[in-house]
């Protein structure tokens, strides 16, 4: 019965895997099934609305230099989660543990039973902002259906194809990624790469939404982006 079970969970991720065009993880890079390569870069917000006049302008301009000097495609992702704060809890309830004063020990408990219904009451969302950068050795043109549906059905081909040249096309996205990370510091908005174990959180918990809070891999909070 137990080698049942598993065997039918073995086929469900095969068959998810299947259709991902995900083939490969490494070095911070995700390799394609179609042969291209994708760096994620995970950004800082910037809140506009707080900005004087002069410097909304600024940063609008900014902005489209940005966009100008583009010369390849991008891809921005905004991702809204509801906000977790079991770890900021933990460590209230460590204080809370700890504090000898009683008055004070039931301030801090009602604390806790504050904040905790505040965010499930409210439905407090945080929310995280990506920039997917690519890259198409031999260029950016269009392969037509059939030459991506062969390369769907054979990705090992195509992995070990691109083994021998994988670290001549991490140059050259790097060079990109340079790029992008500059123009953004001009906007006020900072912007690091995230690395292997990162995006198998962040694809993780984009695949697995309901298991989310009961079972994680590295915290994506442990990425450091300066505000």
């Amino acid at each position: 019965m137990k080698n049942s079970k598993t065997i039918q969970r073995k086929r469900r991720m095969a068959s998810t895997q299947k259709h991902l065009e995900i083939a490969e993880i490494k070095e911070n890079t995700l390799i394609m099934k179609d042969g291209s390569i994708r760096v994620i870069l995970l950004a800082s917000s910037v809140n506009f609305s707080l900005k004087s006049t002069e410097e909304q302008e600024a940063i609008i301009g900014e902005y489209v230099s940005f966009l100008n000097f583009l010369d390849f495609p991008l891809q921005i992702v905004i991702q809204s989660r509801k906000l977790n704060i079991d770890k900021y809890l933990e460590e209230i309830r460590k204080k809370e543990q700890a504090q000898t004063n009683e008055l004070l020990r039931m301030q801090t408990a009602e604390y806790i039973q504050y904040v905790n219904e505040l965010v499930e009451l409210g439905e407090i969302m945080s929310k995280r902002f990506y920039i997917v950068v690519p890259y198409t050795p031999g260029g950016e043109e269009k392969e037509n259906f059939f030459a991506r549906l062969g390369k769907a059905f054979a990705p090992i081909t195509a992995i070990r194809m691109r083994d021998k040249i994988f670290q001549e096309y991490r140059k050259k996205i790097q060079k990109r990624i340079d790029r992008v990370a500059g123009s953004l510091q001009g906007m006020g908005v900072s912007a690091v790469e995230l690395d292997t174990q990162s995006l198998v959180e962040l694809f993780y918990n984009t695949y697995n939404l309901e298991i989310y809070n009961q079972q994680k891999l590295t915290d994506l909070d442990n990425v450091q982006v300066d505000e």
